[in-house]
């Protein structure tokens, strides 16, 4: 196993304490993540990993559970050649009441002597993959149990929701920060994780001939979409006190958004980043009254539908739903930075379930040339746009337009692109490897501060108590369409239309790209 002695050591010397170690996100994320990490050299040898829950395992059924984790999930796979004995030994579990602090002062002797064993200097990082009501609780139990008392660092990284609106939030914060200091506390959002959104910062701070153009005067507006084809499948209790205001947008569709409006940091260090995301989110404009969210947001919910000949049901006939639910499962707003960069330019949001593809895409649009010049007097011309494709397939491309080929002077669309995801042996890593990393370097850039959380609450809760309070403006799509006509409505009025997600394009545009277009 080779090792990267370009990274920290404090990123290889740590106890990582997976709490919620038999639940869905350490099998499918975090186990795999961590093997990432170390097949990397990245973990090095002097780690350990406890896993911590209430069911009884074995250290052997443990181990035996990372490694049909790692079969299922990861994108390297164990051999005997690649040390998977080497790796897996540093797993252990422990089978742990959160209430009881007895339990977490055995957890110290038990981290004491694995401390010993594997050369670590007390360095500990600990993850709840928890319900956030437990967040607290457990914070308190880490103290009064001694867990907190080692020489080295202390971290705690923590999943969302964080809180359902802005006095939970607050609450649960204040709660952790008892025990916790902010520059300890690592909230994931895994978006912020992912290769294409980190991406925007280069894109935008690394190419010269986009910055001078990224504003009110050369953009006409930005199109985020983050479709799902999937309906809430088993998390229907989870998903009717969520929905898609709370489940998608106060979190992932805000992150983007600020990476794609914040300004120019003056430093590319964590606290300058995200000093610029708060500014972001702090001149979003606030829609208060019931009228101005009415002309601005669109909620709908998935009624019964069909994709690709197959029937689906509505949400109402899930599993554990209401069958008279109002929750939400499709977002869509028109929202307005007020800041002298982007007065005036719609960003546009849209998110929801059962929709006609998997997409997240960002559309940046730009003003077309005046209708009066030559080539625009003749034929029309359709707009550039810079379109940056987070998932499923990650890349860029550039949509521009040219000659066509031959003696007329015909303009034709034609889209540049560099395809990530076709690149021949590249191995993007997962977003919780990066954020895992992250947090055991100390890394907090992509991870959300309280105080950007706090904004983001204040500025959806209007949205959520405008809901409770008139639920007539619900509207209802079938599942597998692109969601309510008034969606598409919100940007006809401006004189815009949603652009096709997934390279859909309904243009006849000739692709000049690395992906075999």
């Amino acid at each position: 196993m080779t090792n990267n002695t370009h990274e920290p050591i404090s990123a290889q010397e740590a106890v990582y304490f997976i709490f919620g170690a038999t639940g869905d996100l350490a099998k499918r994320k975090l186990f795999p993540a961590l093997y990432s990490l170390y097949r990397e050299g990245k973990l090095g040898e002097k780690f350990a990993v406890v896993g911590l829950a209430r069911r009884p395992r074995t250290k052997e059924q443990f181990q035996d559970d990372v490694h049909q984790s790692i079969l299922e999930f990861c994108r390297y796979k164990p051999t005997e050649l690649d040390n998977w004995e080497g790796f897996v030994s540093h797993f252990s579990y422990q089978s742990l009441d959160i209430a009881n602090v007895e339990g977490f002062r055995t957890l110290k002797d038990h981290t004491e002597a694995l401390e010993v064993q594997y050369q670590i200097p007390g360095n500990r990082l600990f993850y709840l993959a928890l319900a956030p009501e437990l967040f607290g609780s457990v914070s308190r139990s880490l103290r009064d149990g001694g867990m907190l008392e080692s020489a080295g660092w202390h971290r705690l990284v923590i999943e969302k929701p964080f809180g359902y609106n802005y006095p939970s939030a607050e609450k649960l914060n204040e709660e952790i920060r008892q025990v916790f200091r902010e520059e300890e506390v690592f909230r994931i959002d895994h978006y912020l994780g992912k290769e294409m959104v980190q991406n925007i910062e280069a894109i935008r701070f690394a190419n010269s001939f986009f910055e001078p153009l990224w504003n009110n005067k050369h953009i006409a507006n930005v199109q985020i979409t983050l479709a799902e084809t999937v309906g809430v499948e088993d998390r229907g209790a989870y998903y009717n006190k969520s929905g898609a205001l709370r489940d998608m947008v106060q979190n992932h569709m805000l992150q983007m958004l600020t990476m794609i409006a914040m300004e120019p940091p003056s430093r590319l260090d964590a606290e300058d980043i995200r000093d610029e995301k708060v500014k972001v989110l702090r001149s979003i404009r606030k829609l208060r009254s019931g009228e101005e969210i009415r002309n601005n947001i669109i909620r709908g919910q998935y009624a019964q539908g069909t994709s690709r000949g197959k029937e689906l049901k509505g949400y109402r006939e899930e599993e554990s739903v209401d069958p008279e639910s109002t929750t939400e499962t499709f977002f869509g707003a028109r929202l307005f930075v007020d800041n002298f960069r982007w007065a005036g330019v719609p960003f546009y949001v849209r998110t929801g379930k059962r929709l006609p593809v998997k997409s997240t895409e960002i559309v940046i649009e730009f003003n077309n040339v005046p209708n009066h010049v030559h080539f625009a007097s003749k034929q029309k011309l359709l707009p550039n746009l810079l379109v940056i494709r987070v998932n499923p397939m990650e890349g860029i491309y550039i949509k521009m337009n040219a000659k066509k080929p031959g003696n007329e002077m015909t303009i034709q669309p034609i889209a540049m692109e560099f395809c990530q995801s076709c690149q021949v042996g590249i191995n993007t890593p997962e977003a919780y490897e990066r954020l895992i990393y992250d947090a055991a370097r100390g890394d907090s850039t992509y991870f959300t501060r309280w105080d950007e959380l706090a904004v983001a609450w204040r500025l959806v809760d209007p949205f959520a108590e405008a809901w409770r309070e008139d639920e007539s403006d619900l509207q209802f799509y079938a599942a597998g369409s692109w969601g309510p006509q008034k969606v598409d409505d919100l940007l006809s009025e401006d004189g815009y239309h949603w652009w096709p997600v997934n390279g859909q394009d309904e243009d006849n545009v000739i692709w000049v790209s690395n992906s075999g277009k």
